[in-house]
């Protein structure tokens, strides 16, 4: 079945570095679109970065295009976000999530998702 599970979030001060990672299970990362999401209190679930390998397609939310990126590692089955210079309006709970084919950088094309970081950039 699969199934994927975050870790690496955690405190970070402002101008700080994260790295997420999302373990999966079940399927292969290399034939799947792949996505970050990030949802705040009081906020809708937010596209941060999207990828597919299916078409090549890279996407960044403009609020954090420059400082994160997306990859994965085949050999791992991993997918991860680099977060860079970290600012306080990154704060929210970060997810992995996944579909079969290719998808918008959307919360509802996705099918399957981890349970969630806790990401928080505070001084």
């Amino acid at each position: 079945q699969v199934q994927l599970v975050e870790s690496g979030g955690g405190l970070v001060q402002p101008g700080g570095s994260l790295r997420l990672s999302c373990a999966a299970s079940g399927f292969t990362l290399d034939y799947w679109a792949i996505g970050w999401f990030r949802q705040a209190p009081g906020k809708e679930r937010e596209g941060v970065a999207c990828a597919s390998n299916s078409d090549n397609n890279t996407y960044y939310a403009a609020s954090v295009k420059g400082r994160f990126t997306i990859s994965r590692d085949n050999a791992k089955n991993t997918l991860y976000l680099q977060m860079n210079s970290l600012k306080p309006e990154d704060t929210a709970v970060y997810y992995c999530a996944a579909a079969n084919g290719r998808r918008l950088c959307r919360a509802n094309e996705y099918d399957y998702w981890g349970q969630g970081t806790q990401v928080t950039v505070s001084s």
